[in-house]
């Protein structure tokens, strides 16, 4: 939560995966106008850490469009690939407080594991206890989070209250990959934190993952920032925008595509003529309470493959 007297932090955190398309900027949107309208600080952050799925070069292209769009971070930009240590060092806090143990079950395994309502597999609890003598011999091990009997419970800024009992909804959950590499719900907690960001504004998408990450605060000790997840751009086929289900890279020319991207949030009319009247506009007009409250709203056909 933020302070009194501190300004809010907000941030935006694209993984280079490919070029930003119109549901990145509808996100970068929202997180920058939230931040800037309240007086706060807007940050970037690279979310770099899978390595296998990064597309060389895009890093630099995201960085690249997000300054031709006028977008200015108020601090260097963050990449989680320089940050292993400090995953390490919170798995190292969650271990000594006995929160994690580990996993030796596939990915067929946990396949057939029961379905959530979110579309998830409920992991079983399988290793919980100990590894299983027929599985003791895997050398990959993944590490999980104890759910125990957690229930959380918040407030989203604009989706409302939001209750969810992990141990029967999720399970007990991935926070370092078999392969090493920490997973998102722990990177993206600890570099919160370290950012100081109090105010966490991105897709609908990630709402069902929000609780995972507040278990995972509370055990480390640091605090939730105030959580709004906005209307994710869905293509014509009811598939979320993204670049696998074809979605077209941002324009050069911004201006249409930040006044799409205004027009999908629903905020009130307003009128630039270059990218500089966009954003002083953009941030004077920010009205959360104009938002859409869904998950989920139809993409401009411009932001798709025809």
């Amino acid at each position: 939560m933020t302070r009194a007297d501190e300004p809010p932090v907000g941030r935006f955190a694209p993984s280079p995966t490919g070029a930003l398309h119109f549901g990145s900027l509808v996100a970068a949107i929202a997180s920058c106008c939230d931040a800037r309208a309240s007086g706060g600080r807007w940050l970037v952050r690279i979310e770099d850490l899978d390595e296998p799925r990064a597309v060389p070069g895009a890093d630099a292209g995201i960085l690249a469009t997000l300054e031709r769009y006028g977008f200015r971070a108020d601090g260097p930009i963050l990449r989680q690939s320089a940050r292993r240590a400090h995953y390490d060092a919170a798995l190292a806090v969650l271990a000594a407080r006995g929160r994690l143990f580990e996993c030796a079950c596939t990915r067929r395994e946990l396949d057939e594991a029961p379905i959530a309502p979110t579309g998830e597999r409920v992991y079983p609890g399988t290793c919980r206890n100990g590894v299983p003598p027929d599985r003791a011999a895997r050398a990959q091990r993944s590490l999980r989070m104890r759910a125990d009997d957690a229930v959380i419970a918040f407030r989203d800024r604009l989706q409302g209250a939001q209750r969810q009992d992990l141990a029967r909804e999720v399970g007990d959950f991935v926070v370092r990959r078999a392969d090493g590499i920490a997973a998102y719900q722990l990177a993206v907690v600890v570099d919160d934190a370290a950012q100081h960001v109090t105010s966490v504004v991105r897709g609908a998408d990630l709402l069902a993952s929000t609780p995972r990450q507040i278990h995972l605060q509370q055990a480390l000790g640091v605090a939730s920032p105030d959580y709004l997840h906005v209307p994710v751009a869905i293509g014509a086929s009811g598939e979320k925008l993204s670049k696998q289900t074809g979605a077209r890279a941002l324009p050069d020319d911004p201006l249409p595509a930040l006044a799409d991207a205004w027009r999908f949030l629903d905020q009130a009319p307003i009128a630039p003529r270059t990218v500089g009247e966009f954003w002083a506009q953009a941030i004077a007009a920010w009205s959360p309470e104009r938002l859409p409250p869904v998950g989920m709203l139809p993409a401009p056909r411009s932001a798709t493959r025809l």
